[in-house]
């Protein structure tokens, strides 16, 4: 899973993609202080896996990962290339989800490129900017699917359908994601990469002195995410920066005094699982314990095919114990003596925290 952190200049972007991966990327108060997009892989947290480890003493633990891109901040005319814009909106179009960093917090000490703090009109600036993106991009389509068509190439008439009914939807200020495509059309456009298409997290960072507290600016935030079906998390960047520096036996000493529970990382995986669809299932033994990103809805060979496309072309059986009943009993063998690990075939639908050990034949 790749993630794109994106936002205006200074809303702290660089501040969270610090804290998240502990990467050090440059955190300036100056515009255009990210040129080249900084990556982080960072490790999916997963208590599971812990005790996984503590029954197994495997030879390898190797947890999930994501991906995160810090994108330089993008302007106003960032479409018509203000501002570096051109490159930074290249990035973007490589990433499976977009985690858009909106201020929300007042700071007199750190500069606004507009000259004030407004969620709305922020918000706005980045999408208008994406959304002429996308329209330049669809009208190339469009020119190039009436060309074929004009040759007798049938087969891009689905082509030139879908891009006619999304320069409409575009042109009326609407995102592309929220576009009425016919399966057959979206099948056609996911491959255009469009900027508007892709699920979007909004950040909205607050300072440490609002943790807990009604914020109107967040609650602006929540109503444009609620009128285009996207996420919502609220997060101060500097104290996950501060979290982030802390040893591990003090963080979650840290997070009770404030009374927040979890992490920014935890809160924002979980929120970009579900944003995108995510589950995870396991694999344990003395050799490795790991746990295995899919879609929801996989089927059993599909998520074998995860581990090595052999296992999914000599797919037999996977043989399943759910995670709570392993824990609980404190072994395989234990488990299927109580008739609890079940044997399942090529329709099995997977379930986030199976723990699987898949048979095969090549």
């Amino acid at each position: 899973m790749k993630l794109g952190v994106v936002g205006l200049p200074n809303v702290g972007k660089s501040t969270l993609f610090n804290a998240i991966t502990n990467a050090g990327a440059q955190a300036a108060n100056y515009p255009f202080c990210t040129i080249e997009p900084n990556t982080g892989v960072v490790a999916v947290p997963d208590s599971r896996l812990d005790v996984l480890s503590e029954m197994y003493h495997p030879e390898k633990y190797t947890p999930a990962t994501i991906e995160f891109v810090d994108i330089a901040g993008l302007v106003r005319g960032a479409s018509k290339g203000e501002g570096l814009g051109n490159k930074f909106l290249s990035h973007i179009r490589e990433v499976d989800a977009i985690v858009h960093v909106v201020r929300c917090f007042d700071d007199d000490n750190i500069i606004h490129v507009d000259g004030s703090v407004n969620p709305a009109r922020d918000i706005e600036t980045i999408e208008t900017e994406l959304l002429l993106a996308d329209m330049e991009t669809v009208e190339k389509r469009r020119e190039k699917a009436a060309g074929m068509l004009k040759k007798g190439e049938a087969k891009f008439r689905v082509e030139a359908e879908a891009a006619e009914k999304l320069l409409k939807h575009m042109d009326e200020g609407r995102l592309a994601r929220s576009c009425p495509l016919t399966e057959e059309e979206r099948e056609v456009t996911s491959g255009w990469f469009l900027l508007t298409d892709k699920p979007v997290l909004y950040a909205a960072n607050i300072s440490e002195d609002e943790i807990g507290d009604d914020n109107e600016k967040v609650k602006i935030v929540e109503e444009i995410a609620k009128r285009e079906n996207a996420r919502v998390m609220v997060i101060s960047a500097r104290v996950e920066e501060e979290i982030a520096q802390l040893p591990l036996d003090e963080k979650a000493v840290f997070l009770e005094e404030l009374g927040i529970g979890e992490s920014g990382l935890d809160r924002l995986v979980k929120a970009c699982y579900e944003l995108l669809g995510l589950i995870s299932y396991l694999t344990a033994g003395p050799k490795e314990v790991r746990a295995w990103t899919i879609p929801n809805g996989f089927r059993a060979p599909q998520a074998a095919g995860k581990i090595h496309s052999d296992f999914e072309k000599g797919f037999i059986r996977a043989e399943i114990v759910a995670y709570d009943d392993l824990v609980r009993e404190g072994s395989m063998n234990a488990c299927k003596e109580k008739g609890l690990v079940r044997s399942e075939g090529k329709e099995y639908v997977m379930k986030d925290g199976d723990v699987t050990l898949f048979r095969f034949n090549v």
